[in-house]
């Protein structure tokens, strides 16, 4: 089992399996290109508490079949629908959330991506414009005829 080290943002080195490492289609890439590597990797977009997070989801996904770019293969799911393991393991405050969902675009690791999305079209699902403001603590900065305008204008997209 080889390892290797990354190095997040505010210069915490951390070890991990290079097998989990290689989740991140970005890391793997960077692996190929530059083949065997002893110094830390780093990670400039992604800081300690967010990157280790990362990691446990890559480690319990480990043995995954690695994502494609064009994999439609989950396309039979309901776009909610998320494993009961992922559901528990994105219970995180909503900061932590986003950061999981910026850090996994940077990485490039899709299927973690993918997870982070659903959880936050989820928090959204059934809720009116004003609940999902107060959810994500949003202002709304629309004179109410701007919003009505908007609503006219996209009444097509309601769900009737």
């Amino acid at each position: 089992m080889s390892e290797i080290k990354l190095l997040s943002s505010d210069q915490a080195t951390i070890t991990v399996e290079k097998s989990v490492a290689e989740r991140s289609i970005l890391i793997k890439n960077m692996l190929e290109d530059v083949g065997e590597v002893t110094e830390a990797i780093p990670i400039p977009n992604v800081n300690e508490n967010v990157l280790k997070k990362v990691i446990e989801w890559c480690e319990h996904h480990k043995g995954d079949p690695p994502a494609q770019a064009d994999d439609d293969s989950d396309s039979r799911k309901k776009s909610s629908d998320i494993d009961e393991w992922d559901q528990k393991f994105m219970q995180v405050d909503q900061e932590m959330l986003f950061e999981i969902i910026l850090a996994a675009n940077y990485l490039d690791i899709k299927p973690l991506l993918d997870v982070g999305c659903k959880t936050v079209a989820n928090m959204i699902k059934g809720k009116s414009p004003e609940e999902i403001r107060k959810t994500f603590n949003i202002q709304n900065d629309f004179t109410p005829d701007e919003e009505e305008q908007i609503r006219r204008e996209n009444e097509w997209a309601e769900d009737r």
